[in-house]
C-alpha cells in the first residue's frame, strides 16, 4: 500500500512537470493511448527493474527458509511470474489513473499559462 502511494505521487508528479508537453502532443494530434503510453511506459520499466532484482533474492531466502522443514519442498518459477504480473498490474492501475487525468485535460490549459 505504502510503495503504490509513493508510485501514484510520482507518477502525479511526473504528469506535472510534462503538463506542457502533453498539451503540445494533444495539438499536434496524439490520442490517449499515446500520452498514457508516454507517461506510464518510464514506470514499467521501474517496476520490471524491481521485479528483476527482487526474485532470486526472494528465491533464495525462501530456499534457505524452506530447507529448514523435515518435508522439503521446492519453489516453482510460476509462484514469482504470478508475483510478478500481481505487482505489474496493480503498478499499472496505480499509474493509469494520473496518466489518464493528464491525457483527458484540456491542451488549451497548458499552453495558455505563458
Amino acid at each position: 500500500m505504502i510503495s503504490c502511494l509513493g508510485l501514484f505521487g510520482l507518477a502525479a508528479f511526473s504528469a506535472n512537470t510534462r503538463f506542457r508537453e502533453i498539451g503540445v502532443r494533444k495539438v499536434l494530434g496524439a490520442s490517449v493511448t499515446g500520452i498514457m503510453t508516454l507517461l506510464a511506459k518510464d514506470f514499467i520499466r521501474l517496476v520490471l527493474l524491481a521485479i528483476l532484482i527482487a526474485i532470486p533474492i526472494a528465491w533464495y531466502v525462501m530456499d534457505k527458509w524452506l530447507q529448514g522443514f523435515a518435508y522439503r519442498t521446492r519453489i516453482g518459477y510460476s509462484v514469482f511470474v504470478f508475483s510478478g504480473l500481481i505487482a505489474l498490474l496493480i503498478s499499472l492501475a496505480t499509474i493509469s489513473w494520473q496518466s489518464l487525468r493528464a491525457a483527458l485535460t484540456n491542451p488549451v490549459k497548458s499552453l495558455k499559462s505563458e
